[in-house]
């Protein structure tokens, strides 16, 4: 049930999340993911937001629109490995696109019914400097998603 709450709460909140980093900021959460690239074997693309992302697997058919209504598993950890949600997770989530935190929103974009990704979301595009449950603020999160159906 945690993750309902943090999905849900995610898209009120990034209005204001956006608005309270600074280029300073930025570039101090991106050093720390650089960090984390350098041991990581995935090669990530960077998107103009700051996402970090891995296609695994594009997926069929047309690919999400913002409009669309996504189920989907996934498993989120902080850059310490530490995992926060959808450990053993098997049955999916559905929400509207829309309704997510802005890294996920721009990281459906980028795929079809059946597609997988690996994401790298810095704060301004996540949870930005909330505290939740066991995502302290201003936390880079990383997450698998697998999408499993689109509307």
């Amino acid at each position: 049930m945690k993750y309902l709450f943090l999905i849900t709460l995610s898209a009120a909140l990034f209005a204001g999340c956006q608005q309270t980093y600074n280029e300073a900021d930025h570039a101090s959460f991106d050093k720390k993911i650089k960090h984390y690239l350098e041991k990581s074997p995935v090669k990530y693309r960077k998107s103009e937001s700051g996402l970090y992302y891995f296609i695994e697997k594009e997926g069929e058919g047309e690919y999400i629109k913002p409009t669309d209504e996504v189920s989907f598993v996934y498993q989120g950890k902080l850059l310490n490995g530490t995992i926060f949600d959808g450990e053993n997770r098997k049955k999916p989530v559905t929400f509207k696109v829309k309704k997510l935190i802005m890294g996920w929103q721009e990281a459906m974009l980028y795929l079809k019914k059946g597609g997988k990704i690996k994401l790298i979301v810095p704060p301004q595009l996540g949870y930005g400097d909330y505290s939740l449950d066991d995502i302290p603020p201003n936390s880079v999160l990383l997450f698998d998603m697998e999408v499993t159906d689109v509307n």
